[in-house]
């Protein structure tokens, strides 16, 4: 699914991302350009990041006793 509609930036590609390497929210925004336009990815980014098994202090994100649902967006055909 579409996370970042601003990048055309899916789930898959952000974890394809990680398992080539990237580890951290800043890499991931250079290398995608997620969460550079208008933001409201980011926190459905670092819950991508969270749940592939990247590191809490790398990602921001603190895990959770019970799991923190993720947001996504839809494009839609102009």
């Amino acid at each position: 699914m579409i996370v970042c509609v601003c990048k055309s930036v899916s789930d898959r590609k952000i974890r394809a991302s990680i398992a080539e390497g990237v580890d951290s929210f800043d890499e991931l925004q250079f290398e995608l350009g997620v969460a550079t336009c208008c933001g409201k990815c980011e926190e459905s980014v670092r819950d991508v990041m969270a749940q592939s098994g990247v590191c809490a202090s790398r990602c921001g994100v603190e895990h959770h006793a019970h799991p923190v649902p993720l947001t996504f967006y839809e494009r839609k055909a102009a």
